[in-house]
């Protein structure tokens, strides 16, 4: 009987060439299903709540498998922290509902974009931030943010031009904060786009730089995607939580 399992990752991004596998190159997924279908003794498929983009990382990827063996979920998950690298890390595996699928029944996803914006170096926090040392203007960012919250038409964020299917989304919240030499924006919503969270912190960040007002960008939804800000750096981006 098939057995079906959740597990809840972390990783640092830097060195891999995304979430999605990809022959002959390093990839979250590969790392996971090569490690599991050795553990497991059987071909394993594992399925993301997304697909992050190089560069990216995760504090609270989940993601889903089917397997036959029996092996229970606390072996699982000691097997796996001893086999994967130490830039990848398992905080939990347990047994699902047969039905349970990662990406299908995820509800609402949290991705925080950080900005170290500081003369000072950032000698410690540097794979994790991007740097932008110049000044913004924080509080016309949140209230650009506060602007984009609700169900919209979201095509100007989407980073993939033959995208057919629907881009309408859900903001449930998106604030920027100043927490000491960093920017920290949060998005939580329905669901996201490709490249949607660095786009959107792209126009934030023109925002900051007194280069669009924040009511202008309202004028974006269901606009052309040359009309948004620029693509945002990966490496300030995490995703911090799914909700189901």
């Amino acid at each position: 009987m098939q057995q079906n399992y959740r597990l809840t990752i972390a990783y640092d991004g830097t060195r891999f060439f995304g979430w999605e596998r990809q022959p002959g190159r390093d990839t979250i997924q590969g790392k996971l299903e090569t490690a599991l279908s050795r553990i497991l003794g059987e071909p394993i498929e594992i399925s993301g709540s997304g697909r992050t983009d190089a560069g990216v990382h995760a504090r609270g990827q989940v993601a889903s498998f089917h397997c036959e063996s029996p092996m229970p979920p606390a072996e699982i998950l000691a097997n796996l922290r001893r086999y994967l690298p130490e830039d990848i890390g398992i905080y939990s595996c347990r047994e699902a509902s047969a039905r349970f699928h990662a990406r299908l029944n995820a509800r609402e996803k949290t991705y925080v974009y950080r900005i170290w914006n500081s003369e000072a170096p950032c000698v410690f926090e540097r794979r994790f931030v991007t740097v932008m040392p110049e000044p913004l203007d924080v509080e016309a960012m949140n209230r650009a943010g506060t602007l984009l919250v609700g169900r919209h038409d979201f095509s100007a964020f989407c980073g993939n031009p033959k995208m057919k299917k629907s881009t309408v989304r859900e903001l449930y919240a998106l604030t920027v904060t100043r927490q000491g030499e960093k920017i920290v924006l949060r998005f939580t919503g329905n669901g996201f786009l490709y490249n949607m969270v660095r786009i959107l912190t792209g126009t934030l960040v023109e925002v900051g730089r007194q280069q669009r007002s924040p009511e202008s960008v309202t004028e974006l939804f269901g606009a052309k995607r040359a009309q948004a800000g620029f693509l945002a750096p990966a490496q300030g981006l995490c995703l911090e939580e799914v909700v189901y």
